[in-house]
């Protein structure tokens, strides 16, 4: 695979920065060590100039090209957080911290994003600035949005942002990415049924919850199948149900349901939201009881540019040779701020024949950080040439 020789260099280097990380996870916006990392070596790199703090604890560095005269500036973005999982690979880097570790591969992400920031910082051999990203909190805490509340786009005059996740089942360092919408919105319910609780040997002097319930989950189901166009992409996933009692013989008072509803537009998003609401109050108010919902609108659409995901798939072709059409993900990625604020793409790096992310038996490829690293490298140095 052609890569640039200065990260088949780097490559022993880069692959002990990630370990350590892998070592060291952190949850969410708790990446104070990883952040504390970041920022060293960005200035060790002489990085123009450094700031954390972006988005409670993101990391921002930039890095001025030998030239500026194009004025174009474009950033650079890796997640940096673990997840909540008891790592089971075995590895000898493996988590030192007890229910976390990288099971998404931030911890390579990171890793790969810090070595183009590196040979960037030396060569320096484009005409503008580039921006790195180092983002807390992807998993579920919207990090990418708190970084763009903090007028990160506005304050480095970024005009132009690019994100990478790497993709167990593709070839290890082989690229996939697709124009216009690439991952889900990430919506989230709350729903509480209350109904009258009693005695599981009477259940005519009750308002059976559990009954309710049931039928509503099922019911739920029909978005999909009735209400949602059937070439349209929608989920909606019931994950989680608590009673008021763990009694053998108790009709419970009060049920309470955890779910998320995933979906590739905003009409489908918006169906969904209204959909949710009545089948849900309907239901409840058929049996006697009562259900409150609460739809929480996460993390939107993540929408991919068609100019920026044709020059992004070029990179990557420079690369690998190619770049291939990626599939839909019905996966949510915080990425899709940035990707409202300003235009750009997000593309897939392949982790090779691997377990699945957010497996305890996953792991980064580090085979794959010499073609992740040039491809950074090359979104700069390609897009903001030397005269």
């Amino acid at each position: 695979m052609p890569v640039k020789n200065r990260f088949a260099e780097l490559h022993p280097e880069i692959t002990a920065w990630r370990r350590d990380l892998h070592e060291h996870p952190e949850i969410l916006f708790e990446t104070h060590r990883t952040s504390a990392t970041v920022a060293e070596k960005l200035r060790a790199f002489g990085c123009d100039e450094v700031v954390e703090g972006i988005g409670r604890t993101g990391v921002v560095g930039v890095i001025k090209g030998n030239a500026t005269t194009s004025g174009k500036v474009i950033g650079l973005r890796a997640d940096m957080d673990a997840l909540p999982i008891h790592e089971q690979t075995g590895v000898e880097y493996a988590s030192k911290t007890p229910n976390a570790m990288h099971a998404c591969g931030h911890d390579g992400h990171t890793a790969m994003l810090l070595g183009a920031a590196q040979y960037l910082a030396e060569t320096r051999n484009f005409d503008g600035t580039v921006v790195v990203i180092f983002q807390p909190a992807e998993e579920g805490g919207g990090g990418g949005r708190e970084m763009c509340k903090d007028g990160m786009m506005d304050r480095w005059g970024i005009q132009e942002v690019y994100g990478m996740q790497n993709w167990p089942g593709m070839p290890a360092g082989s690229f996939g990415i697709r124009p216009g919408p690439f991952f889900a919105a990430t919506d989230l319910l709350e729903i509480e049924v209350e109904g009258l609780g009693g005695h599981a040997a009477k259940p005519n002097e009750t308002i059976d919850t559990m009954v309710v319930t049931a039928q509503m989950i099922t019911a739920l189901q029909t978005i999909v199948s009735r209400n949602a166009d059937p070439i349209g992409n929608i989920v909606v996933s019931i994950t989680s149900i608590e009673s008021s009692s763990k009694a053998f013989n108790v009709i419970p008072q009060r049920v309470n349901l955890l779910g998320t509803v995933r979906t590739l537009s905003n009409d489908l998003r918006d169906l969904a939201e209204k959909r949710v609401t009545e089948i849900c109050e309907g239901i409840a108010a058929t049996f006697g009881a009562t259900a409150k919902v609460n739809y929480i609108r996460n993390y939107p659409v993540m929408v991919n540019h068609d100019e920026q995901t044709e020059f992004a798939a070029d990179v990557a072709r420079s690369i690998s040779g190619q770049c291939d059409e990626a599939p839909l993900v019905m996966g949510g990625e915080d990425f899709a701020f940035m990707l409202e604020e300003r235009p750009g793409a997000y593309i897939l790096v392949g982790n090779g024949d691997t377990a699945m992310v957010h497996h305890p038996m996953y792991n980064f490829n580090d085979d794959v950080i010499p073609a992740g690293c040039s491809w950074w490298a090359g979104l700069a140095e390609q897009r903001m040439p030397m005269g």
